[in-house]
């Protein structure tokens, strides 16, 4: 499937969404000792028989799925199918999502760090995948898994307390990161974090890597060459920024800036946040909405990608 495909797929799926008002999504922050490995545990839930919606392109992301079990379909129209506990691995587009509901989950979203340090796995190699947990952590993983899911249909425990088991079980388990690649994953969180559309050169002087050596390093630790992760942590930012209820035309002139064109910034921003602007904007139609609020850029800094300051323009221009 070629990217017009792909992008017509998302268009497909974005047609019948599950509205938002169906859909409750609570944040559970992480601890200190998991904070620069976790971005954020989250409990998700909907009742409804189907539901349908788009996963942005992500960090990687372990999954207990308590009730409901559906499908992710990937670039090239390959499904593949959630497993009591899954790993998400990190994502390079959006992809819809179809769950026979009702869908109730707990989750972790890993920081590149995190991922590096919980799965020692390959973030460029093994994206765009949704696969077992155990085959990565380990059988006591899905026991850890099938123990959650009956507490929580038994009432005994809430998701807060589920997330919060997911992280003691998930501290043990991290190992150790190289430590110059670890400072590089911090200073790559930097550079994303000082522009929308920060330069290659900014990020190579002073780095101690050669240009071919930080795509190399970009894609083992966030999945992507460092171009296009800077395509899609703005697309995404740029989401958050136009979700704002103050952001002034001036503003919204200056994120349009951005991009060659409006037409460039609709497929943009499809591609990697899986809708439309008009249609993220109109009608709150999907947990995205929640998942890529403006607040998270700002809490999650610097594991991910922090916002930069706005560049306004002058409402004279």
């Amino acid at each position: 499937m070629d990217s017009f495909s792909q992008n017509h797929a998302l268009q497909e799926a974005e047609e019948s969404l599950t509205p938002q008002a169906l859909l409750r999504l609570d944040y559970v922050p992480p601890g200190a000792a998991l904070a620069p490995f976790v971005t954020t545990f989250y409990h998700f839930r909907c009742d409804e028989r189907e539901i349908r919606d788009v996963q942005p392109a992500a960090v990687g992301h372990v999954l207990v799925f308590l009730s409901g079990e559906g499908d992710m379909v990937f670039e090239g129209g390959r499904r593949d199918r959630s497993h009591r506990v899954s790993l998400l691995t990190p994502s390079s587009r959006a992809a819809p999502v179809e769950v026979d509901g009702p869908f109730h989950c707990i989750g972790a979203a890993l920081s590149p760090l995190g991922w590096a340090a919980l799965t020692g796995l390959h973030a460029g190699e093994w994206a765009d995948r949704l696969i077992p947990a155990e085959q990565v952590l380990g059988e006591a993983v899905t026991t850890l898994g099938e123990r959650m899911r009956a507490d929580y249909h038994a009432g005994t425990r809430a998701g807060a307390e589920l997330c919060q088991e997911l992280g003691r079980f998930i501290l043990p388990l991290l190992r150790p990161v190289n430590a110059r690649h670890t400072a590089l994953i911090r200073r790559i969180a930097e550079w994303l974090g000082t522009s929308l559309a920060p330069e290659l050169d900014d990020l190579v002087d002073g780095s101690g890597y050669s240009a071919r050596q930080l795509q190399r390093l970009c894609e083992r630790y966030y999945g992507l060459p460092p171009l296009r992760l800077v395509r899609k942590y703005r697309a995404l930012r740029i989401v958050a920024l136009l979700g704002q209820p103050d952001l002034s035309d001036a503003d919204v002139a200056a994120l349009i800036d951005e991009f060659y064109d409006q037409s460039h910034m609709i497929r943009e921003i499809r591609t990697f946040a899986g809708r439309t602007p008009g249609r993220l904007l109109g009608d709150s139609s999907s947990i995205l909405n929640a998942l890529l609020d403006v607040r998270n850029f700002r809490e999650i800094s610097p594991q991910v990608a922090a916002l930069p300051p706005l560049a306004r323009r002058d409402k004279d221009d």
